[in-house]
């Protein structure tokens, strides 16, 4: 069934367990994350975010994620992640996501709460939720890599003024994450999420999730984190489900589909099993 972020993330704040976003970026992908969702029957996220639009346009995705999403089993939230700019989220809206990420975190911190509350307004009329972001989650490499990412981690008196003001329904922080592939393994600074929790009461969200260890997600969504975004993780199983099926003597992309569909699943069902999801998508 298709839900909002609220309906999957406060229950999951309430009981202590975590809740996957994966972006999927073809049908594919989508398969892997909502076949195994229902299989597993946890409450699950999934959708796309605005630097993959390249790869898969935002209407094309709506197509068969909306879709997928009504007729699954268990709770599906249609999550846009990552929008940087008002009308790719607009998009969004009108193409039937049913949550939404405004990402202002490299504005000024006036200027990311007036817009992301202007959002806010906009997307709770419609029955909509929306993901903010404080402080800035960088890239592991690349144009996205922060020389000295503490500088830009969340505040957590800031964080608690961000959500009175902005009325967000989960916010995004960085605590030492980032997006990518991890060189180093990452020293998350749990005592700050642990703060920000405190002072602001919402679902908090972990950006670049894929590399963490275990016990650096189990810690986490103890201390207060209710979502958890990977994309690295699943996209390099989807690449290597190929390449065993080549492997295997495959000939056609139509007998290859199989090989990728299965090694995603993999990797989705460890995340859902190690957050704690498993079998909370039943009510």
């Amino acid at each position: 069934m298709l839900v909002n972020m609220n309906d999957i993330l406060l229950a999951a704040k309430d009981g202590g367990y975590g809740v996957g976003f994966f972006n999927a970026v073809n049908v594919e992908m989508a398969r892997a994350v909502i076949e195994t969702a229902e299989e597993l029957r946890a409450p699950v996220m999934v959708g796309t975010a605005e630097v993959l639009l390249p790869t898969m346009g935002l209407e094309r995705v709506a197509e068969y994620l909306v879709p997928m999403a009504k007729k699954a089993s268990v709770p599906v939230c249609v999550h846009y992640d990552h929008g940087l700019t008002f009308e790719k989220c607009m998009e969004a809206l009108k193409l039937g996501f049913s949550s939404v990420m405004y990402d202002c975190s490299t504005a000024s911190y006036e200027e990311n709460v007036e817009k992301v509350a202007e959002m806010v307004k906009i997307c709770h009329a419609m029955g909509v939720t929306v993901e903010g972001e404080l402080g800035h989650v960088g890239d592991n490499e690349g144009a996205g890599k922060l020389k000295n990412p503490s500088d830009y981690f969340t505040d957590p008196d800031t964080a608690s003024d961000f959500a009175a003001r902005t009325g967000v329904d989960s916010l995004a922080i960085a605590v030492g994450n980032a997006h990518g592939d991890y060189a180093f393994p990452p020293q998350l600074d749990f005592g700050r999420i642990r703060e920000i929790s405190e002072k602001t009461n919402l679902p908090l969200v972990l950006h670049g999730g894929s590399g963490l260890s275990d016990d650096d997600f189990r810690k986490a969504v103890r201390l207060g984190v209710a979502k958890v975004n990977i994309f690295t993780d699943i996209d390099k199983a989807g690449k290597s489900g190929i390449e065993a099926g080549i492997a295997a003597g495959e000939k056609s992309m139509m007998c290859l589909i199989p090989y990728e569909i299965a090694k995603m699943k993999e990797v989705v069902k460890e995340k859902i099993v190690l957050f704690g999801s498993e079998g909370k998508g039943n009510s």
